[in-house]
Parts: structure tokens; sequence; C-alpha cells
């Protein structure tokens, strides 16, 4: 089954959502502030992105800039980035969607 990690008040979330509904996808959410992806999913996510890790941080979030990733994440090794991200579910591009091995991130509906 299809999981999502996502924030309610997110309108890009909702978006996703609604779209998967429509189609009858069945899914499990999840609220990602609260419960963030696992390492093993972030790194299986890392895989779909072609090891591009930016593509898994929320670089628009007020905690990406609060922490100023924009420069301390090219000095991060891919463990500590994973790290991070599994740490902090503010930092994690939403939706964040696992499908099987493989998923995606943000508004793109697969």
């Amino acid at each position: 089954m299809m999981k999502i990690y996502s924030y309610q008040k997110c309108s890009t979330c909702r978006k996703v959502l609604d779209d998967l509904d429509k189609k009858g996808t069945k899914y499990e959410l999840f609220p990602i502030y609260e419960q963030p992806p696992t390492k093993k999913e972030l790194k299986r996510m890392l895989d779909t992105y072609d090891g591009r890790i930016t593509k898994l941080f929320n670089t628009s979030g007020l905690e990406y800039k609060r922490l100023n990733l924009k420069e301390k994440l090219p000095g991060l090794t891919e463990e500590e980035a994973i790290a991070l991200l599994a740490s902090n579910g503010k930092l994690v591009k939403r939706p964040f969607v696992m499908d099987g091995e493989s998923g995606w991130v943000g508004s793109k509906v697969r």
C-alpha cells in the first residue's frame, strides 16, 4: 500500500491527496512533522532521484533557511543529510510518497 507523509495545512499535500482520492488510490497517511520518513525510506527515495539529496529537502521551508542548509548541505555526507531528514520532518519535501520501492516528493502524482 502507498505510504504518504504529509502536513495537514500544506496545500500541495491536500491537492495530491485529493487527486489520489479521485483516482480511488488506497494509501496510508502519516503526519510528516511528528513521524518523518525512516532512513531506509529516505535512502530508497534518494535512489529514485539519482542521488540528488537536495530533491528530498523542503528548500523553501523556514527550518531549511533557519539552519542555513543552503550553505551547509554541500558539506554534509549522504549519511549526515539522511539522518538530518529522518530527525526533522519539517526539512522533508512534502508530500513524501512511497509506492513500493520507489516514490516521489512534491506535487507530481504518478
